[in-house]
């Protein structure tokens, strides 16, 4: 049987024409239309829940109890370095009402943050010696990983910016090499002992930079936190743009998970397909894209080409996530580097780091999470043979995947979509329609579980309007996608 559903209700079109169209889609795509976001209530995580690990089946991060953990991301590469005590505590709050459950942030700061002392006036380490930390400088960190776990929120701690192994640009200076392995190794025991005890820690080796020739010195500082820690923590290793940690850590012991740099150097950058090389590497171990387009970063770090916006961070997450990725990482160009009054904008920053907390692409991470959270997490599992037909290429690329008793279908231009039925449990399907933008989410109706079926979102085709078609077993009574989790 085949059958047509447009823009939702019941398989009755709606034929949409001249201003009445044009209308309808200036009030789903304009963000300055959107109700008030309503913030999330007590802390982002329950470590109640026990530890982090790597799930049975290799594909998912789960705490000790087996409660799936979703890992939501935001990069604050600079918070450790450049916020003061008050800055952090309002960091933080903002992020926690918005659901981020990891915050990426780098002890040695990429922004001289050997040099250039923090916010209270101190340097990570007494004339640059790795083996004469200043306490002072830590006792910063530690109010930072102290505060985050009071919000429920896992800190994703880089040791080092890639420049202090592999200059290559940047400031620098280099401090542990091939000659000095012994460094790295007490620095990451250093680290792995100071927060051993503190559970909400993710370790991230690297910082932006490939691992050719150096992997020696990041083994090193891998194996002295695993010493430091107990191997408490997971650990992974975070590349520079375009790369993955799998291609020289895959199969390292201390790689618990893969991350990759899709990066920012143009729209409708594929990171589903690199999501996808990972996804099918052997041995098998989850994976994850740490550093997608920033919102309010310009393309290709030139303003005339445009600067990514609300739409562009969305595809990347639901694409990624579709393609068999256990989570994602948002990211601000003007948070990361904490941009503000006094400091040199890097890349083109415009804006201060406190005025762009809300911007609609960090609120529109939260519906991710409250999605995916929604329906059976471990059973998700990537499945293009959803889509009848092309899933198309460029910015209109539909990607798909589904779990136990449900799909989901991410349908990034608004077009209509050809969906081969029958992938999903159950005699009859139950489709909805979910808005990204706001986490809203239609009813469509109940349909027989055979052959194909066309879906036609909501509004007119066009960049920005996009949408998730959400197909459940209809004896498995979910609730609306997005329920509160």
């Amino acid at each position: 049987m085949n059958g047509r559903i447009f823009g939702g209700a019941h398989g009755v079109e709606r034929v949409l024409t001249g201003v009445v169209a044009v209308l309808i889609g200036v009030g789903f795509l304009c963000a300055g239309s959107r109700a008030a976001e309503k913030p999330r209530v007590g802390p982002s995580v329950d470590f109640k829940h026990g530890d982090l690990k790597v799930s049975e089946n290799r594909r998912f991060i789960v705490h000790a109890d087996g409660t799936p953990f979703f890992y939501l991301g935001d990069t604050a590469w600079e918070l450790f370095h450049r916020l003061a005590r008050e800055e952090v505590d309002k960091y933080l709050e903002n992020r926690r009402q918005k659901g981020f459950t990891v915050i990426q942030a780098v002890v040695l700061a990429e922004l001289d943050g050997l040099n250039a002392p923090n916010a209270n006036g101190d340097r990570p380490f007494a004339d640059n010696d790795p083996k004469r930390p200043n306490e002072a400088y830590f006792k910063h960190v530690d109010y930072i990983v102290n505060k985050a776990g009071e919000k429920g929120i896992y800190i994703g701690v880089l040791p080092t910016w890639g420049d202090k192994v592999t200059k290559a640009w940047g400031k620098g200076p280099v401090l542990f090499t091939n000659d000095n392995v012994g460094d790295a190794e007490a620095y990451g025991r250093f680290l792995g002992a100071r927060y051993k005890d503190k559970p909400n820690i993710i370790w991230i080796l690297g910082g932006d930079r490939l691992a050719d020739g150096v992997e020696n010195v990041w083994r090193a500082m891998a194996k002295g936190m695993e010493q430091g820690d107990g191997g408490r923590h997971l650990m992974t290793y975070h590349p520079q743009g375009g790369r993955s940690s799998a291609e020289w850590f895959h199969n390292d012991s201390w790689l618990d998970f893969n991350m990759l740099q899709s990066g920012h150097g143009k729209f409708d950058n594929d990171n589903y397909n690199k999501v996808s090389g990972d996804y099918d590497r052997k041995p098998t171990k989850p994976c994850i894209d740490g550093e997608p387009r920033y919102e309010d970063h310009p393309v290709n770090w030139k303003p005339d080409n445009g600067w990514f916006g609300d739409f562009d961070v969305r595809q990347g997450a639901y694409w990624a996530l579709f393609a068999g990725a256990f989570g994602h990482t948002y990211g601000c160009h003007d948070i990361w580097q904490m941009y503000a009054p006094g400091r040199a904008p890097i890349s083109s920053a415009r804006n201060n780091w406190y005025d762009v907390l809300d911007l609609p692409g960090a609120w529109d991470m939260m519906h991710v999470r409250n999605l995916m959270q929604s329906r059976p997490f471990l059973s998700r599992v990537p499945d293009q043979s959803l889509i009848s037909g092309d899933p198309g290429s460029g910015g209109e690329h539909i990607q798909a995947t589904r779990g136990d008793g449900y799909a989901f279908i991410y349908i990034p231009y608004g077009q209509n979509v050809t969906v081969a039925m029958g992938k999903v449990s159950g005699e009859k399907v139950r489709a909805w329609w979910f808005d990204p933008r706001t986490g809203d989410a239609k009813s469509i109706g109940t349909f027989d579980n055979k052959g194909t079926r066309e879906f036609d979102p909501p509004s007119e085709k066009n960049r920005g309007n996009d949408w998730v078609l959400v197909l459940d077993d209809a004896s498995k009574a979910f609730p609306e996608p997005g329920s509160n989790y």
